[in-house]
C-alpha cells in the first residue's frame, strides 16, 4: 500500500486534542493549522469550569502565544475568524468520566464528528500528589479511551506517554507495551483498583486527623513516591504514566491505538521557527541555574547519555505515525521518539555547551551587570560524590545530607545543623532528577526508524523536510549553541 501524504490525511479531519494548553499540544495544533488549513475541526479540551473560562484560557495560553506568530503573519486580521472556524475550546477534565464535558448537545456533536482523539493531558511533576497524578495520568487515560470508543467515526486514539515509563532500566530499552499488573520489581501484582482504594483511604485518614491542606499535599506527595518505588519506578510521574499505558493496551479492544513515547523534549529546531520553548524542561533547570551563577556542580555519570529531542520533531513523528496507522501500513502500537540510539548526546557535551555559551553571552543581573561564570563547574559522577561535595562546601555532616525526609531531619536538629530551605530544595531536586542524569539506558527506536524509512517514499517526497523527525539530522553543537540555549534565554530565562 502506498504510504501517502500527511497533508491529505489531515484534510477534512476532526480531531479532539486533550491537554490543549500544554507545550507539545500547542505545537501540534499550530502545525496542523499551518500545513493543512483545510482540517475540518480541532476540539481543544482545557481544564476550565465553564465555556467562558475555557475561551479565556484558549486566548491567553494557546492562540495568544508567540508560537502562533507565523499563522498571524499568514492570516493577518482574519486570524480570529479562522481560529473560530477551526478550533473549539471545550471545558472539561480527563480525570472525570466523559472527560468532564457537561454540555450534552456539544458532547453529542463531538461523538458524531470526531475522527481522531489525541491525549496530551498529563501532570508531569515528578512528585505530584498521588491522587492528582493517578486521576490524570492513569485514570484519565482510561477515560479518554472510553470516550474515544463512543465516537461513531473514530479512526484511532493517540496517547502521548514518555519514554521514561521504563523507570531505571539499563541497556537497550525496547518499544514494548507494559502488561496489566506487571510490576518492575518484586513479586507483588500491581492492582490499579487497589491503588485507587489506598489513596482514598489515605485521604480519609488525614481528614479524620484534621490535617491541614498543606499537610495533606505533602503526605500524598510522599505516598506517591513510596508506591512508585515499591513497584520499581523512581517517581510518581513515570509510575502513573506506566499504569495509564497498561490500561490502554489492556482495554483497547478493536480501537486502533498509538502510544508515543518521547524522551526529554526541548525547543523547536525548525518549525514554526527555531528555539521556541515554554517553561524550564528537565535539563533546562540546570542550564538556567548555571547561567544565573547558582549551579556550580553537575551530577552525571561519566558516560551518561542525555536523550533529548526537539519538540517539532516529536510532533512530526506523531503526525506521520497517525497517517501510517490510518493507511494500515503498520500494526505497531508503540513509537519511541528520541536520539540516544542514533545520535547520542552526552551530558558532558551539555556541560561544555553551556560553559561556552554563557562565557560569551552572560546574563545581565538586576543591577545591570553581567553574571560571571567562574568556571566550567564540577562534574560529579555519583550521588555519593555529590553528598561529599555538599558536605565540604557547606561544612555539614554527611549524615544530615543522607536524610531525605524532613520529618527525620527534625529528629536530629539538636545533634546536626538543619539544612536551610534552599539547600533542602537542592537536595530534593537532585534526588528527583537522579534517575535521569545517571540514566544508563538507550531507547530502541526500531519501530520509529521503520516509520521514517517508509515516510521517505516517493509518494510524499515533497513532505520529507516538512515532517522530518530523524535525529541523525541534528547537529548538536549548532542546535544547542545557536537554537536551544538562545531560545531558552529569550523565552524562559529572560
Amino acid at each position: 500500500m502506498e504510504f501517502g501524504s500527511v497533508n491529505e490525511f489531515l484534510e477534512n479531519k476532526t480531531i479532539l486534542v486533550t491537554g490543549a494548553t500544554g507545550y507539545l499540544a500547542k505545537i501540534f495544533v499550530e502545525k496542523i493549522l499551518r500545513v493543512q488549513p483545510n482540517v475540518k475541526k480541532l476540539y481543544l479540551l482545557l481544564r476550565a469550569r465553564d465555556a467562558n473560562s475555557a475561551m479565556e484560557r484558549f486566548n491567553n495560553e494557546v492562540i495568544g502565544k508567540e508560537l502562533f506568530k507565523v499563522l498571524r503573519e499568514t492570516h493577518g486580521a482574519n486570524l480570529h475568524s479562522f481560529a473560530s472556524e477551526k478550533m473549539t475550546p471545550i471545558p472539561g477534565d480527563i480525570s472525570c468520566e466523559d472527560l468532564g464535558i457537561k454540555d450534552s448537545n456539544l458532547k453529542d456533536e463531538m461523538l458524531k464528528e470526531i475522527d481522531v482523539v489525541i491525549n496530551f493531558a498529563a501532570t508531569t511533576n515528578f512528585d505530584e500528589r498521588y491522587d492528582v497524578a493517578l486521576g490524570i495520568n492513569t485514570l484519565g487515560a482510561l477515560h479518554v479511551l472510553n470516550f474515544a470508543k463512543k465516537c461513531l467515526n473514530i479512526k484511532m486514539l493517540v496517547h502521548v506517554s514518555t519514554a521514561y515509563v521504563c523507570g531505571e532500566d539499563t541497556g537497550i530499552i525496547l518499544e514494548k507495551p507494559y502488561l496489566m499488573g506487571r510490576a518492575k520489581k518484586g513479586i507483588m501484582e500491581l492492582n490499579i483498583e487497589e491503588e485507587k482504594k489506598l489513596v482514598q483511604e489515605k485521604i480519609g485518614q488525614l481528614k479524620s486527623e484534621n490535617a491541614s491542606e498543606k499537610e495533606i499535599t505533602e503526605t500524598l506527595k510522599e505516598f506517591g513516591i513510596q508506591r512508585a518505588k515499591l513497584f520499581g519506578w523512581p517517581n510518581t510521574y513515570v509510575f502513573t504514566k506506566a499504569m495509564g499505558e497498561m490500561q490502554l493496551v489492556h482495554y483497547k479492544q478493536n480501537l486502533p491505538l498509538l502510544i508515543i513515547r518521547p524522551t526529554m523534549i526541548t525547543s523547536t529546531r525548525k518549525q514554526p521557527f527555531p528555539g521556541w520553548i515554554e517553561g524550564l524542561r528537565t535539563v533546562d533547570s540546570v542550564i538556567g541555574g548555571y547561567a544565573k551563577g547558582r549551579v556550580t556542580c553537575f551530577v552525571a555519570g561519566p558516560n551518561s547519555i542525555l536523550d533529548v529531542i526537539p519538540a517539532d520533531m516529536v510532533v512530526n513523528g506523531i503526525l506521520v505515525a497517525m497517517m501510517s496507522r490510518e493507511k494500515q501500513i503498520s500494526e505497531e502500537i508503540i513509537y519511541q521518539i528520541g536520539s540516544s540510539m542514533r545520535n547520542p548526546l552526552k551530558f558532558s557535551n551539555i556541560h561544555d555547551f553551556i560553559y561556552r555559551y554563557f562565557t560569551a553571552n552572560p546574563l545581565i543581573n538586576k543591577y545591570g551587570n553581567p553574571v560571571k561564570i567562574m568556571s566550567k563547574g564540577i562534574l560529579l559522577g555519583s550521588m555519593a560524590s555529590f553528598r561529599l561535595y555538599m558536605a565540604l562546601r557547606f561544612q555539614l555532616p554527611l549524615k544530615v545530607l543522607q536524610l531525605a525526609n524532613t520529618v527525620v531531619l527534625k529528629k536530629y536538629q539538636e545533634e546536626y545543623i538543619v539544612l536551610d530551605k534552599k539547600l533542602k530544595l537542592v537536595m530534593k531536586l537532585v534526588e528527583l532528577y537522579k534517575p535521569y542524569v545517571l540514566f544508563e539506558g538507550i531507547f530502541d527506536d526500531t519501530n520509529t526508524e521503520k516509520l521514517r524509512m517508509a515516510s521517505r517514499s516517493e509518494a510524499i517526497v515533497e513532505e520529507e523536510d516538512e515532517f522530518d523527525f530523524d535525529p541523525t539530522y541534528i547537529d548538536w553543537d549548532d542546535y544547542m549553541m545557536n537554537i536551544h540555549i538562545p531560545g531558552l534565554v529569550k523565552h524562559v530565562i529572560k
